[in-house]
């Protein structure tokens, strides 16, 4: 497949689950077993699709190193079990590691207590010709924190500065700070991966019914799904808040993993094609040197 061809059926693939006006955004309107009508004998064709979009993601990336200019930030927000670090791997398995960041951001430390809650994920953004992933990301407090107010009780914040309106107020500081990025070069891609709680379960009990999976389990992810309502209001309230052109949502089925790796690798590869990366040029005085260095070489 050529690469106009690839461009152009990724961006069909990734235009369709994209959110840049949040305005109008309902949760209720993304089913998260769609896989826009492909059927699941078709596995093997998608599989393979994959993989031409995995190799073509690679030559983006190369080309986004050599350039360096332009930073890549893709940030992953999801139920448990959704799948993020499966398509971390399978996505982004032809990137190259030396221009690839992951960072998985788990519950905060004393040290991270200590500071804003924006200053953990700050220090991990990616260098100019560098993509970098966030396996959960700052938007954890306007999740996990909204869910669990003792939580917000423990981030030592003024008493006078925890208002009503506090989650309104972080919506505003993440919307300033992507516009930021996004005006210096830093590239903002957002996916929710977007779990049925009937499929959530079947993964849990999979992970409890098959030894080498155990490991994966934990009886506080079950403990969350008691809140499954209140976590899906905030998951809504989240994206109308935080969806821009700039730096887009993909609400991206998840029950079908299959499907899902697809549509991430789409929207990253429609991203990538749309920052016009190229290789840079080599100027009269560098071929010279060229020139020199290779006759200097053939003659020994």
């Amino acid at each position: 497949m050529k690469p106009k061809e690839i461009i152009k059926k990724a961006r069909k693939f990734a235009d369709t689950f994209r959110v840049t006006n949040g305005k109008k955004f309902r949760l209720k309107n993304f089913d998260p077993a769609d896989t826009l009508g492909i059927k699941s004998q078709n596995k093997p064709r998608a599989q393979e699709a994959l993989a031409v979009g995995v190799q073509a993601m690679a030559d983006f990336q190369d080309k986004l190193y050599a350039q360096d200019k332009w930073a890549v930030l893709l940030i992953f927000q999801a139920m448990d079990a959704a799948g993020k670090d499966g398509v971390i791997k399978h996505v982004m398995s032809g990137v190259n590691p030396q221009g690839c960041d992951v960072h998985s951001f788990k519950s905060p430390s004393a040290e991270d207590l200590d500071h804003d809650y924006l200053w953990r994920c700050q220090k991990a953004l990616p260098n100019r010709g560098h993509i970098g992933i966030f396996n959960r990301s700052y938007y954890e407090e306007t999740l996990v924190v909204r869910v669990h107010p003792e939580l917000l009780a423990r981030q030592k914040l003024p008493t006078e500065l925890v208002t009503k309106k506090i989650w309104e107020h972080r919506f505003e500081d993440i919307r300033n700070l992507e516009q930021y990025l996004s005006r210096n070069g830093v590239v903002v891609r957002k996916f929710f991966l977007h779990l049925s709680k009937k499929e959530q379960k079947r993964r849990f009990l999979e992970r409890i019914e098959t030894p080498e999976k155990n490991w994966k389990f934990s009886a506080s992810d079950a403990a969350e799904r008691e809140h499954w309502d209140e976590y899906m209001a905030a998951y809504e309230d989240m994206i109308r808040q935080t969806a821009t052109e700039a730096s887009p949502w993909y609400v991206v089925p998840a029950d079908n993993k299959w499907f899902t790796r697809i549509i991430v690798a789409a929207a990253v590869i429609e991203t990538l094609a749309s920052l016009g990366l190229e290789y840079p040029e080599v100027g009269p005085d560098k071929l010279k040197e060229l020139a020199a260095a290779k006759a200097a070489l053939l003659k020994k």
